[in-house]
Formats: structure tokens, C-alpha cells, sequence
């Protein structure tokens, strides 16, 4: 099961006194200790923002490769992975459920986890994955047959694991899981398959599930193995049994936020694509067609798995805008604490840190054809037309109207992560300007095959780009600046105290941009396109940066006419580490 071992390195770790366990004091200061890097997101608020400024605007052009790992041969497919770095050992996942612990001094494999997947696994998009987590002397990630496994840090043996859901109903698992005070935290993938989206969170030394927390209202949560409470009200905004596969996966993992304690998770689209059988397609007095809580970011008590509030993004929804997106916690430049948030809806919101309540919204895409704009409330103001028309009323039954749609399904931001600045207190968002045309089509469920009731094609809005990184103000909604690339935007981005703004692109670009201007100051070409999540830290003196390149996820598998536009790029896996040399530090 694990391969390639370096005994010689293992010996020396398990000797080394330096080698201690990681623990929740690690996990909440991990943004300002700059040496590792043990949280999801540089920080469990997810604001990917370094405070190291060893690296800046004036020497980022001295960047230099310090060392490449090759990922392998075979089983190259997209690489969404961050890095996490603790103890002179980077730890990263691969697509296929591989996980690798390399030496950070020298990029040499220490081990190699592969995950026995069994035959029939479902991802929808791509089999990445999105990175783990570290707590006490192990590492934890998730599979794509929906379990959530639980390694030896030193040596990758498996020490516990334990069965998310059931794959062949669906179910998989991509993302990094969070940990909170001894508790690891997963969602769950497997939205257009008529799952149910769902919050667990297990002991982390032994693997025992604490707690379970529904997404979709009528399902019962638990606590310590016995029934909790329900989630929502059973049949107040589904109709009849459709609860029952509504969907709404908690595919992306969740944040959080220790100030209030709230632990936030989005969940994704409701089930099937087809709102008018969900009794979402024609608008009511009273909501009840808004399917809660589907397309919604949801606040729960860590402890317990309670719900502390919820805000939904997209009520009624039926373009596939999942409410997946990150919730991101920061404080703004008069001192006020918000969470803010890039809806794959096109929208832009800001909502306050206590209770999760409406402050304001913008839109952060130039098109958006479904919605006039966002009330006072934080409800969307539908323009009904815009809605894929009903099966049931055309003549033959069999497709509804056509409508173009904007932003496309993919979002005008999807799981690609935004990154936070608190030196100049904007957000840099990967955007997307695309659109598509949408049908619905009659569908049943049916447990483990497709539940959509829906068509649709891809197509970019403007000839000459799609990817769009935004510089945005939380506080007016004001882009700053913008940075146009031919292809779509998918990795994440982070930014320092530098002064600088990492990205990649599908072209394969690593770049670095001026937190201010967005002028481009250094670019690295790494042969494969990047999805991936770039991380830094400080080493000897140095400070280094860490981005994995290899194309894929789910552009190139549901992207229409814009996966034509580049299928030419090619799949790789490799993962970069640069340094700014300390000769190099202070010079232009």
C-alpha cells in the first residue's frame, strides 16, 4: 500500500525530538506561524494570505525553481491539491486518491499512500483531489468511493478509516476535511446523482462519528449515534417526497470561524436541475418553493453539528449555481468583522460575522441574465423568463424552452479559492465570463444513475478571454483592477504581505501580480495547466513557494464549446517549489 519508502529519512524522523504533534493551538495560529503551513486555506477562516514579506514587488523577479516532484507516469488527470508543509515534510494528495509526504529540504519522496478504489466510483468531475488536513500525528483525506482515511504522518500507514457514504448510491469525496478542536469535519460530493448533502464530524484519534448534520430539510441529524434534530421543517419548502434525493452535497468543505465558533458549510445544488418539479419554477407568496437548505451557506455548531443560522444564495434555484462556494472570515478596514463570499450565481455577498445577516452584494461578472439584482433582504430578484422552461408545458413533453443563461453552470466562480489581503484589504476573485443555453428534459430518480432534467451548452461571452481575476472592495463591491486570460480560471490564488497575488493558469503560467495594480511582475511556465492551490512559507532563512501543476477537473469534461478551445493542453503532475535565494532578497 505504501510505496517507495525511504528508510534511512523515516529513521531519522522518528528519532528527531523536533517532531511533534500538531495541535488545535497550531491549527488556530497557523496564518502567523510562518515556518508550516497545517489548515486548508493558510488559516481555517481560508483567507490564503501569508504575512511573510521576505518576498516582495521589488525581488519577485529573483524567484527561482528550488526543486520539482514528479507526481508519476500514469493516473494524471486534474491536480486541485494544496500542499500542507509541517516538520521538514510537504504533505500533497493527487488525482485517484494518492497521497505523497515529501522531503521540503531536498523534493525527495519520503512515501506513497494509493487508495484501493473499488470498481464503479461516480465523480462527476474530474477524480481530483483537493488536499488534507493534519491533527496530532496523522494526516487525513478523503476518497473518491467516499471514505475519509486517516495516515501516520511519519510512515503512511493507515492507522483508521471509516465509510463517508455509499459510492454505488453515488456518493464520492473530494475535498480537504477541516479540523476543530479534535474533531475531523467532512462534507460530502455526489450532487447530480440525487444524494443528500451532509456534514460529519469524527473523533480524530480514533475515527468514531461525534455528529451528522443533513443539508436538505426532513432528514434527522445525529449526535453520538442517536437522533439529534431534523433539519428545517419537513415539506416547508420541498413538496410532496422530493426531500428525500434533494441533493444539496457539501462537496467544496467548510471554514472556520473562531471568533464566533461557527463552523460554515455550503451545499450544493438541489435535485434534480429541473426546478419545476421541485415546485421552484413559479414563484410563491410564501417560499415554499425555495428548497432549503439547498444553494445555501450553512452555519453549525462544531461541537454538536446544530444549526446556528443559514443565508441562501440562490432560493428556487435551477441553473445548477450550487452555494458550495467558500465563506471567507476578515476584517474590513474600519475594523468591522464580516464574512464574505463568490457565489457561483454571479453575486458577490457580504454577510455579518455574528449571525450570518445580509449586509450587501454586487455582482463580480460583467453578464448575469437570471437575476435584476439582489434586494435588501439578500433575496435574488428573478427575472422569470430567464428560467429553463418546463417540460410539462411543451407540446410534446419531452424538452422545455431554451433559455441563454449567465453566468454558465460552472459559475462565474466556482471551487476555485479567492484569497483575502489584510495589508490591502481586498478580495482577488478567479471569475469566469461564460454562459450557456439550458433546457429541462423529464427525469425520475433512480439510485446511482444521473438526476439532472437538464441539457445545456457552454459558450464563452467574449472572444478574447475568459478568465478573469478581480481585485473587489468588500465594502462598495468597486473592481479595482482585472486581469483578462484566453482560458478559464480554476486554481486558487493567494496573495502576501509582499505586496504580491499567485494564480496559475490553464496555459500553465504561474503568476505573480501586484496586489495593487495587478501588473504582472514574474511568470514561471510549468508545462501543464494549473488547478491547483499555491502555498508559502519560510525555510532557512528563505521564503518559498509551492504550486502543483496538471490540467484537468471539470472544464475539459462539461465545458461545450469551451472545452474545445483547450483541449489542446496537456495533463501532467508536477509539483513546484521556488525560493527567493538570500543573496537575491535585496536585490532589484
Amino acid at each position: 500500500m505504501n510505496r517507495f519508502v525511504a528508510a534511512a529519512v523515516l529513521g531519522l524522523l522518528a528519532s528527531s525530538p523536533a517532531f511533534a504533534q500538531v495541535t488545535e493551538e497550531d491549527l488556530a495560529n497557523d496564518q502567523m506561524t510562518t515556518h508550516q503551513v497545517v489548515t486548508n486555506g493558510m488559516g481555517r477562516h481560508l483567507q490564503r494570505y501569508s504575512p511573510l514579506d521576505m518576498l516582495n514587488k521589488d525581488n519577485v523577479a529573483n524567484l527561482v525553481p528550488a526543486w520539482a516532484f514528479s507526481l508519476g507516469g500514469e493516473k494524471q488527470r486534474g491536480q486541485e491539491t494544496q500542499p500542507l508543509v509541517y516538520d521538514g515534510i510537504m504533505y500533497i494528495t493527487g488525482s485517484y486518491s494518492r497521497v505523497y509526504a515529501i522531503d521540503i529540504a531536498t523534493g525527495r519522496e519520503i512515501w506513497q499512500y494509493d487508495a484501493r478504489l473499488p470498481e464503479g466510483i461516480l465523480p462527476c468531475c474530474d477524480v481530483v483531489n483537493r488536499g488534507g488536513a493534519i491533527y496530532g500525528d496523522k494526516f487525513f483525506f478523503g476518497t473518491l468511493d467516499a471514505r475519509i482515511v486517516a495516515l501516520d504522518l511519519k510512515t503512511g500507514d493507515v492507522v483508521w478509516r471509516d465509510k463517508i457514504a455509499e459510492y454505488k448510491e453515488g456518493y464520492s469525496y473530494t475535498a480537504a476535511p477541516i479540523v476543530v478542536n479534535g474533531l475531523v469535519i467532512t462534507g460530502n460530493s455526489g450532487g447530480e446523482f440525487g444524494i443528500v448533502g451532509e456534514v460529519q464530524a469524527r473523533d480524530a484519534e480514533t475515527g468514531e462519528l461525534v455528529w451528522t448534520r443533513p443539508m436538505i430539510e426532513g432528514h434527522m441529524g445525529t449526535y453520538k449515534g442517536e437522533p439529534s434534530t431534523m433539519t428545517g421543517t419537513l415539506n416547508a419548502t420541498w413538496p410532496g417526497d422530493m426531500w428525500k434525493t434533494g441533493g444539496g452535497a457539501t462537496w467544496l468543505g467548510g471554514s472556520y470561524d473562531a471568533d464566533t465558533d461557527t463552523l460554515i458549510f455550503g451545499a450544493g445544488n438541489p435535485a434534480p436541475w429541473n426546478s419545476h418539479l421541485r415546485g421552484a419554477g413559479e414563484p410563491k407568496p410564501d417560499n415554499s418553493g425555495d428548497n432549503l437548505y439547498a444553494a445555501s451557506r450553512v452555519a453549525l455548531d462544531p461541537a454538536t453539528g446544530e444549526i446556528k443560522w443559514h443565508f441562501q444564495t440562490t432560493p428556487r434555484e435551477g441553473w445548477d449555481f450550487d452555494g458550495v462556494n467558500e465563506v471567507v472570515a476578515f476584517t474590513d478596514q474600519d475594523g468591522n468583522r464580516k464574512f464574505a463570499t463568490a457565489d457561483r450565481n454571479g453575486f458577490f455577498y457580504v454577510l455579518n460575522r455574528e449571525d450570518g445577516a445580509f449586509i450587501d452584494a454586487w455582482p463580480f461578472v460583467r453578464d448575469i441574465t437570471w437575476a435584476e439584482g439582489i434586494d435588501d433582504t439578500g433575496r435574488p430578484i428573478f427575472i422569470e423568463e430567464a428560467r429553463p422552461g418546463n417540460p410539462a408545458a411543451a407540446a410534446d413533453g419531452a424538452k422545455g424552452e431554451t433559455v441563454w443563461s449567465a453566468p454558465s453552470f460552472l459559475g462565474g466562480k466556482n471551487w476555485q479559492p479567492m484569497a483575502f489581503s489584510q495589508r490591502t484589504g481586498l478580495f482577488y476573485v478567479p471569475s469566469n465570463e461564460w454562459g450557456m443555453d439550458i433546457w429541462n428534459e423529464p427525469i425520475t430518480y433512480k439510485k446511482g444513475a444521473a438526476y439532472l432534467g437538464a441539457g445545456f451548452t457552454i459558450k464563452p461571452v467574449f472572444e478574447d478571454f475568459i478568465g478573469s481575476l478581480k481585485a473587489i472592495d468588500p465594502v462598495t463591491g468597486e473592481w479595482k483592477w482585472e486581469y483578462q486570460n484566453p482560458a478559464p480560471l480554476w486554481g486558487g490564488v493567494m496573495t502576501t504581505a509582499g505586496g504580491l497575488v499567485f494564480f496559475g493558469t490553464p496555459e500553465g503560467e504561474f503568476v505573480a501580480l501586484d496586489d495593487e495594480t495587478g501588473e504582472k511582475l514574474w511568470s514561471f511556465q510549468t508545462g501543464s495547466g494549473i488547478v491547483g492551490q499555491p502555498i508559502t512559507w519560510e525555510q532557512d532563512g528563505e521564503q518559498y513557494v509551492s504550486v502543483i501543476s496538471g490540467w484537468g477537473g471539470a472544464v475539459p469534461l462539461w465545458g461545450g464549446e469551451v472545452a474545445s478551445k483547450v483541449n489542446y493542453l496537456n495533463q501532467g503532475g508536477l509539483l513546484w517549489t521556488f525560493r527567493l535565494p538570500k543573496e537575491l532578497a535585496s536585490a532589484n
